[in-house]
């Protein structure tokens, strides 16, 4: 028992598994905050795993073509937004049912992704590693807050201006009462439906950065199996927060540790079971789905369509 906690000890207290936890987290975070103000209108935007997805592969096709990252960055939100304008329109222009509209998608862009992939066989590298005088030198934390590839330093800034557009202005406050009661919004004189296609495209905006993080700021190449389901966990993060900003955050660290405890393990010399290892973030979104059930805040409408004229 005594080496169980000593090797604990170990993996936490190593630089690698803070570091890694804040990219992995970091990349949840992109595509979290932007679910964040979706499901504040209302809205699941089961389509996120597809926008990281054709984030990361239009991305990876814009390195290629221009050999410049802030290009790169640039078409994975182009990416990312596609996928989005879909899920919108399909799902509050067309009232066809949302969740259906997201699945699809997401199996269109992994098909699309992997034939295309195929044919181009774009090349990315990751970029470079840029480190904050000073910052850097806090222990444990330093290196992985304040010495990572510069795309993640973009996630800092968004944090404040997601909070800023949902909590300090109109079309926030208008987001966040059709997302509570989508009715009265409407005899205010909200346009439900554009809010909520609003929304998810802000949404789709930072799962495509997301995306093009993940190949140009994290691994450095495209893979279709990259994204892995991630975009579910990010959803898992906004009901872990309780659709509040700083517990989808938590939510993000807490799955990005599950994620980096997975590396870290082999890294460190540790033999542990590798299936189970793999399988730890998403257990871990399991059984937190399962102990927040009943605690759940979640906005009234939340997955409700929106019929003008209809309760």
């Amino acid at each position: 028992m005594g080496d169980f906690f000593s090797a604990l000890l170990d993996i936490f207290g190593s630089e690698t598994m803070y570091g890694s936890a804040v990219r992995l987290g970091g990349f949840l975070a992109f595509a979290a905050l932007g679910e964040l103000v979706a499901e504040k209108a209302g809205t699941i935007n089961i389509s996120v795993e597809g926008s990281l997805l054709a984030g990361a592969f239009a991305g990876t096709v814009g390195y290629h073509l221009t050999e410049s990252s802030l290009v790169g960055l640039a078409a994975g939100v182009f990416g990312g937004v596609l996928i989005a304008l879909i899920q919108a329109n399909m799902s509050h222009r067309l009232t066809a049912d949302q969740f259906v509209v997201g699945l699809t998608a997401n199996v269109l862009v992994l098909g699309l992704a992997g034939f295309f992939n195929a044919i181009i066989d774009p090349l990315a590298r990751r970029t470079m590693v840029v480190e904050i005088p000073g910052l850097v030198d806090i222990p444990l934390i330093g290196p992985a807050l304040f010495g990572q590839t510069w795309p993640t330093y973009l996630l800092y800034p968004l944090i404040p201006l997601t909070w800023w557009l949902l909590y300090r202005t109109r079309w926030g406050l208008e987001v966040r009462a059709v997302g509570e009661n989508p009715q009265a919004s409407d005899v205010s004189g909200i346009d439900v439906n554009k809010r909520r296609r609003q929304a998810i495209v802000y949404g789709g905006i930072l799962a495509g950065l997301g995306g093009a993080f993940l190949v140009l700021g994290q691994v450095g190449t495209f893979d279709t199996a990259a994204v892995g389901g991630r975009g579910f966990i990010a959803i898992a993060a906004v009901y872990f927060g309780g659709w509040t900003l700083g517990g989808t955050l938590l939510g993000c660290l807490v799955f990005g540790f599950a994620d980096a405890f997975r590396l870290t393990v082999p890294v460190l010399g540790y033999q542990f079971n590798a299936q189970m290892l793999a399988a730890l973030p998403y257990v871990l979104t399991i059984v937190v789905m399962v102990a927040i059930t009943k605690q759940m805040r979640q906005p009234k409408a939340l997955a409700q369509p929106f019929i003008r004229g209809l309760r």
